[in-house]
C-alpha cells in the first residue's frame, strides 16, 4: 500500500456509501486503494480487499487493522441486485489492472468494471477519467463512476445536447443513481485542501447537467500524494499548498470532472441487462452534428 496520503471527503448528496470515510474524517489520511462497485456488492468487494491487502502485508491483523475504501453506485436498472455477483477473483483482477495502468494510457472508459451497469443522463454511462497539467508542473487527475441525471439536462461544452437529441429510444432509468468521484494530485496538499478539492467536483457535475437528485449519492474523495506520511507522524502543514495557492487546483478539478463525466458517456457502449432492459450508447454522430465538430 505504501505510506498513507492526505485525504478528504465532500458530500453533495449523501444517498450512497463510501467505506472508510469516518477514518478519513478523523485522521485526514487514506491508507488503501479506492475500490468501486455497485451498491449491493460493497460487502463482497470490502471482504476481497481485506484479503488482498492482508496477503500483500502479512502484519495487517497482527500489528493493526485496515479499513479498505469502497465506493458504490446503484446499477439495479440493468443488474439483478438480488444475486451477489462479485467474486474475489474479480476484485483481484481489477486491482491488478488498475496498478498496471498507472503512468500509462490504458484506462478503460464507459461500460467497464464498476461502470458496466451504470447509466448517465438516461444514456449508457460508467467510468470516466480526465486530467489537467498545471503551470507549476503538478497534475490533477479525476475519475468518476457516473450514474446519474435525466436526458434533457445533458450539457456538453455548454451546449444543451440532451434537449437537442430528445429522449433516448429505450425506457430511461430513474434520474437518481449517484456519482462516486475521486480527484488526486501529486502536489503537496494537506487533508483540508483535499476535502476542498473534492467539494469542487460537484461544480463539474453541475456543468454537465446534474442537480443531485434526492435519491442520488454524489460522494467525492480528494487525495494528494505530495505529503505522504504514516498514521503517527505530524504533517508539516507549512509545506502544504493552501489558501489562494489552491485556486489553480480548484479550476483544474472542476474542468477535469466535467470532462470525465462526458468521457464516461462518450466511451460507453450499448448494454442489455436484467429482464432484457437495454440502455443505448449516446449517438456520437448526432452529438458531433449538434456540437458542430467533425
Amino acid at each position: 500500500m505504501g505510506l498513507p496520503v492526505p485525504a478528504g471527503v465532500a458530500i453533495l448528496n449523501g444517498a450512497g456509501e463510501l467505506t472508510g470515510r469516518t477514518q478519513i474524517d478523523e485522521w485526514g489520511l487514506a491508507e488503501t486503494p479506492v475500490f468501486l462497485t455497485s451498491t449491493m456488492q460493497v460487502g463482497r468487494v470490502y471482504d476481497a480487499a481485506c484479503r488482498l491487502l492482508i496477503d500483500e502485508q502479512p502484519r495487517i491483523g497482527i500489528d493493526d487493522v485496515v479499513i479498505p475504501i469502497v465506493g458504490e453506485c446503484d446499477d439495479s436498472w440493468l443488474t439483478d441486485t438480488r444475486r451477489m455477483h462479485v467474486q474475489y477473483d474479480d476484485v483481484a483482477s481489477a486491482l491488478a489492472a488498475a496498478r498496471r495502468s498507472v503512468g500509462g494510457g490504458d484506462v478503460g472508459l464507459g461500460a467497464v468494471g464498476a461502470g458496466t451497469g451504470m447509466s448517465c443522463f438516461s444514456w449508457k454511462g460508467g467510468i470516466g477519467s480526465a486530467s489537467r497539467l498545471l503551470p507549476d508542473g503538478h497534475v490533477v487527475g479525476v475519475l468518476v463512476l457516473a450514474n446519474f441525471g435525466w436526458w434533457e439536462r445533458l450539457t456538453i461544452a455548454g451546449v444543451a445536447v440532451g434537449r437537442a437529441l430528445g429522449p433516448p429510444p429505450h425506457i430511461a432509468p430513474p434520474p437518481a443513481g449517484s456519482c462516486l468521484g475521486v480527484v488526486i494530485t501529486d502536489a503537496r496538499i494537506d487533508a483540508a485542501g483535499c476535502a476542498r478539492l473534492a467539494a469542487r467536483m460537484g461544480l463539474g457535475l453541475a456543468r454537465t447537467g446534474s442537480t443531485a437528485h434526492h435519491g442520488s449519492g454524489e460522494i467525492f474523495l480528494g487525495l494528494a500524494t505530495g505529503l505522504r506520511t504514516d498514521r503517527s507522524t505530524t504533517v508539516r502543514l507549512t509545506a502544504a499548498i493552501s489558501g489562494t495557492g489552491l485556486d489553480p487546483y480548484f479550476e483544474a478539478t472542476v474542468d477535469a470532472t466535467e470532462e470525465a463525466v462526458i468521457d464516461a458517456v462518450l466511451g460507453a457502449t450499448t448494454t442489455t441487462g436484467v429482464g432484457g432492459r437495454t440502455i443505448e450508447a449516446l449517438p456520437l454522430d448526432r452529438v458531433r452534428t449538434i456540437l458542430g465538430v467533425q
